[in-house]
């Protein structure tokens, strides 16, 4: 896809959009010491090898940082959101909304209604 500033379309990032990589994302903004493998892997609902190879790509992307740590005896991941992570997905979710208010505006149009939805997180998105 071409980036082109006015298209909101160009400024959705793959890394993101693809569905598994979103809730992965989505789980992950909302916590601050991040979440342990099994954890993520249930909430996604994720086999655990799909679910390594999201992470890797995040990984490798600086978006997540993996951590490896023993609870007791026992092995425990955490995945953790990185500050880069945290803003790439925010401007990532405004990207999306840009475009689903973009489709309303035309769905809008083509019913005759003037197209009054706003942003629909506006300061939210901004705070988080």
């Amino acid at each position: 896809m071409s980036r082109n500033p006015d298209n909101p379309y160009s400024k959705l990032e793959r890394i993101f959009h693809e569905p598994a990589r979103l809730i992965i994302m989505s789980q992950l903004l909302g916590t601050v010491d991040g979440v342990t493998f099994t954890d993520l892997r249930d909430a996604c609902g994720l086999t655990d090898g799909n679910l390594s190879r999201h992470l890797a790509t995040l990984e490798r992307a600086k978006a997540i940082r993996i951590d490896k740590s023993f609870a007791g005896h026992r092995p425990q991941t955490t995945v953790c959101l990185s500050q880069q992570g945290r803003d790439d997905f925010m401007a990532y979710l405004q990207a999306l909304e840009a475009v689903l208010l973009d489709a309303a505006d035309k769905v809008a149009a083509r019913q005759g209604r003037p197209a009054s939805l706003r942003s629909l997180f506006g300061p939210r998105l901004a705070r988080a």
